[in-house]
């Protein structure tokens, strides 16, 4: 059986010619799809023997949402999601002056094992489907009754290790008979799995892309994100570099500021060296301290400090805002008190 949601538009225009119908219904039962039907019984506008031939070979599929939790400082909005196969994942719903903002997981679980981070405890569980990354705008935005304008994949998982399922995913979610959000407004976030950056450039999607860095040198990226031992930061660089070339997008490198492991005036030093001449922004997150890690954040001061010496030697960075502090809005934490 196919999930609809998993096949894009052209995709279904395909199946639904070879079941024999009128290419008007592709456009009809794509927008179906986009407003959180759950059942071809919703969609009113196709006939009975239209439905009945879609319900032998497809379903439409959907998210429950198993908990949810809003923030009483700022309106963050988290949930668990669950899977029709009992997974949960992750997403979260940010307000801003531009807009609503959500926080989407790809995959259940993570491989990458970056030690900082709740989402790789217990390891990789599966990839999402198309339509399960899909599902999580989609519903999010339904239980919210508002529009959700900006998308940042960024949750559970790295979108880069399950490269086909969120490139369709992209173009489901930009099309403008489906949700249509524009790529501008859409940042994927890797670790840095170099082979695929070099892929995602070739894509052409004018997304922006954001590289979890966290550290200017090998022998901090080594001790706290595996990947480094496949992907040196040389290799990341060259890799980034040849990103911004293709597309003519500019680059955001997240850097969590670990207290006593990269946070110190030398690694603002080497880091504002490292990104130099990129026209890059550095994204500085106070490390979320996840009790298995023992990472600490520093203080106030010292983040600022760090922050200060960056932009004396000219590097854009600013500190992100912490949003939903009360309800653990950090991805992965409420998926593992759940396991």
């Amino acid at each position: 059986m196919i999930d609809l949601k998993d096949l894009e538009y052209n995709e279904l225009s395909d199946l639904l010619a070879g079941l024999g119908e009128k290419k008007f219904r592709t456009e009809q039962i794509f927008s179906w799809l986009h407003k959180g039907v759950t059942s071809f019984e919703e969609m009113t506008n196709l006939s009975a023997l239209t439905r009945e031939k879609l319900s032998k070979i497809s379903f439409v599929s959907s998210l429950g949402i198993r908990e949810k939790y809003v923030s009483k400082i700022d309106g963050t909005v988290k949930y668990l999601f669950e899977l029709p196969d009992k997974n949960c994942i992750e997403s979260v719903v940010m307000r801003y002056h531009h807009g609503l903002t959500i926080c989407i997981s790809s995959q259940i679980g993570c491989r990458m094992g970056c030690r900082f981070c709740a989402s790789t405890i217990g390891g990789l569980y599966r990839n999402l489907t198309p339509g399960e990354i899909l599902n999580q705008v989609i519903f999010a935005q339904k239980d919210m009754g508002e529009r959700i304008s900006n998308i940042v994949l960024m949750g559970i998982g790295e979108p880069l290790d399950n490269y086909d399922n969120v490139i369709k995913f992209l173009h489901n979610v930009n099309h403008e008979k489906g949700l249509n959000i524009g790529y501008r407004h859409i940042s994927l976030s890797s670790c840095g799995v170099v082979p695929k950056i070099y892929e995602l450039a070739q894509e052409n999607l004018p997304i922006t892309l954001t590289i979890s860095l966290h550290a200017p040198n090998d022998e901090i990226r080594n001790q706290i994100m595996p990947v480094n031992h496949s992907y040196s930061i040389a290799e990341l660089m060259r890799a980034c570099r040849a990103y911004t070339e293709k597309t003519a997008r500019r680059i955001s490198f997240e850097y969590s500021l670990i207290n006593g492991v990269n946070d110190s005036s030398k690694e603002a030093r080497e880091l504002a060296a490292l990104i130099k001449g990129m026209h890059a922004h550095v994204n500085l997150i106070p490390v979320n301290e996840v009790k298995e890690r023992g990472f600490k954040k520093g203080s106030q001061r010292e983040i600022q400090a760090f922050l200060n010496e960056l932009k004396a030697l000219g590097v854009n960075a600013t500190i992100r805002r912490e949003l939903g502090a009360d309800i653990n809005a950090s991805c992965g934490q409420l998926r593992k008190k759940t396991l």
